[in-house]
């Protein structure tokens, strides 16, 4: 069954997030053959459209307006809902990031349709679009077979693989310009708090660390090693109510949830708060002192030891490598 699929195109700091050639790419599953229409929402984002039809949309509707520069509920719902009942889609995919969830649930009870959150993976079986998602923090899967007739559902970065790049790809790029009005929310000024680098919930490779890293200063040894490697530093919620770190780093259950390429826990012990928040990394090494850790159960790869004899090592090795490379 050939369906029209609406994608929000997701950016940050100037720049498309990975997620949300991900969100296209999960478009193009659920479409069947049908078109997947990009959508972008901002005060100039124009020109972000060529790089969504090039991983695989077949055209874009850029909508642009002044109160749409940063990102409120109201503003961008408002955007949203207006390419909504142009385009009349059969399915809306977005990504299951912080500003996804926070509009997914505003855009499904407008629509008075049910939303999947969180999907992981997508496949069609006997005529039906199945999504994949995790439930018990983690600790068990679910499949889903949506019973509206509108498909709403949104993915976790990092699972759905990315279509293969086609800059000859070509497609009709739309601007719409809708009322945007009575947005209560204000953004002043926006203030971060961790560096700039490479995203935490889309990093392919992150290190993290627990209260075993023993101070602030501690992290600048994890640092290192994700610098060397082109990852992101996290850490569990000890760490950041010890005060080693920010709370924006906070992996686990009450913090982000995360699905790299590698996952390098260093003297983290292994809280099941935490292991909700990273278990589903496709390779995981822990680096721990105590041999008992419940961190080693869910490793792919274990070393009992100092992470601050383990970690410089290697530190050291991944630099020959990538020089030898």
């Amino acid at each position: 069954m050939a369906r029209k699929v609406l994608v929000l195109g997701e950016w940050k700091d100037g720049m498309l997030r990975n997620v949300s050639f991900e969100a296209i790419s999960a478009g193009k599953t659920i479409a069947e053959g049908g078109e997947v229409i990009g959508v972008l929402l901002g005060e100039s984002v124009k020109s972000f459209a060529d790089a969504l039809i090039f991983y695989g949309a077949d055209r874009v509707v850029a909508v642009e307006h002044e109160q749409l520069g940063k990102y409120t509920p109201d503003g961008y719902s408002q955007g949203l809902m207006a390419v909504v009942e142009k385009e009349s889609p059969d399915a809306i995919v977005m990504g299951h990031t912080a500003l996804g969830k926070d509009l997914s649930p505003k855009i499904a009870a407008k629509l008075d349709t049910g939303l999947i959150s969180d999907v992981t993976a997508i496949d069609i079986e006997g005529g039906n679009v199945v999504f994949t998602r995790p439930i018990y923090s983690g600790k068990a899967f679910e499949k889903k077979i949506p019973v509206t007739e509108q498909i709403f559902v949104t993915i976790r970065p990092n699972n759905i693989p990315v279509l293969e790049k086609d800059e000859s790809r070509k497609g009709e790029v739309e601007s719409l310009s809708p009322e945007i009005k009575d947005v209560r929310t204000i953004i002043k000024e926006v203030v971060r708090k961790t560096k700039e680098g490479v995203d935490l919930s889309e990093a392919k490779v992150i290190v993290a660390g627990g209260r075993g890293v023993k101070s602030e200063e501690g992290f600048q040894v994890l640092k290192q090693l994700a610098d060397v490697l082109g990852g992101a530093v996290g850490a569990s919620r000890g760490a950041c109510d010890a005060g080693y770190c920010d709370y924006s780093l906070q992996i686990g259950q009450t913090g982000k949830v995360v699905t790299p390429d590698l996952y390098i826990a260093c003297g983290i012990s292994g809280a099941i708060q935490h292991l909700a928040g990273m278990s589903n990394s496709k390779v995981i090494v822990a680096i721990n002192k105590d041999p008992e850790a419940n961190i080693f159960k869910v490793a792919d790869y274990g070393i009992v030891g100092d992470l601050f004899e383990v970690v410089p090592l290697l530190t050291e090795e991944f630099k020959k490598l990538k020089v030898e490379a």
